[in-house]
């Protein structure tokens, strides 16, 4: 007996959604492709402008980009915050470096004041990060943040996270902020003076000097407006304490997961405030 029409539309319908699922499997970039990274590349390409980013931005970005067999050493090389606190503590929250950064309030009164007007953030704490992240922008790292997210998304290992990296990258290109060759930081694609990822950046990043864009590597203002924005947008609470405990040392776990760092800006923050137990 011939299937009624229903049955045909019904086993044609599915087929053809089988069809697309198979061919969007196929076009979709997979972490370790066993065609290699050039494919892989490839095929991020084609999904980073079908999500709307323009090809001039996508060609911009990934012209030139080779997997780091660097970036995977150092990857699975972590271990500096798994030490004793007091072992952590003690070559990041020294003297000196404390007092550069009361230096820094000092010098830059007006504009901590102001960030913390706008922000509710105080300057101790958008300082301390400041000094621990970089040395007040003394190190930044120089290496290609693209490159070095490209390579930790063809890893299978954190493939969605550093996907959505690379995609971040080049919508800040498009946007217009810094170009590929300025983008540059650290090796887990941590870029600026206070090192934010760059899909922090493209989210959290602000233009508090005026001058029409956020520029986190040079600009001083729009680096600590911008710190100050991202622990404001993650729970940071006006006039209230930061140390362990207290509500906002969960703002302070936001910006690093790690409670030796976390515990690390708290103390740091505490001293130049003078209020350390």
């Amino acid at each position: 007996m011939l299937p009624s029409p229903w049955t045909i539309l019904r086993r044609t319908g599915a087929a053809a959604l089988l069809l697309g699922l198979c061919s969007t499997a196929a076009s979709a970039a997979t972490c370790r492709d066993p065609a290699g990274f050039e494919k892989w590349l490839q095929d991020i390409r084609r999904e980073a402008i079908a999500q709307g980013i323009s090809a001039r931005a996508v060609d911009a970005g990934l012209a030139g980009v080779t997997f780091d067999q660097a970036v995977m050493r150092k990857d699975r090389g972590q271990g500096a915050f798994r030490v004793p606190f007091e072992q952590f503590v003690k070559t990041r929250v020294t003297a000196g470096r404390v007092a550069k950064a009361a230096q820094q309030l000092r010098q830059r009164a007006a504009l901590f004041r102001s960030i913390e007007q706008r922000f509710g953030v105080p300057g101790p704490i958008i300082a301390a990060i400041w000094a621990m992240e970089t040395d007040f922008g003394a190190v930044m790292g120089n290496m290609p943040v693209i490159r070095s997210v490209a390579t930790l998304a063809y890893d299978c290992r954190r493939t969605e996270r550093f996907t959505g990296e690379l995609f971040a990258a080049l919508r800040v290109l498009e946007r217009g902020d810094i170009s590929a060759a300025e983008m540059k930081g650290a090796w887990a694609g941590e870029i600026g003076q206070t090192q934010f990822m760059i899909s922090n950046y493209y989210k959290y990043a602000v233009d508090f000097d005026g001058n029409g864009h956020p520029d986190l590597i040079r600009s001083v203002p729009d680096v600590l407006a911008s710190t100050a924005n991202y622990l404001r947008a993650h729970g940071w609470q006006r006039g209230a304490g930061w140390n362990p405990g207290q509500p906002n040392f969960a703002a302070i776990k936001e910006w690093n997961k790690s409670d030796n760092y976390a515990r690390a800006i708290a103390l740091f923050a505490s001293k130049l405030a003078g209020t350390e137990d």
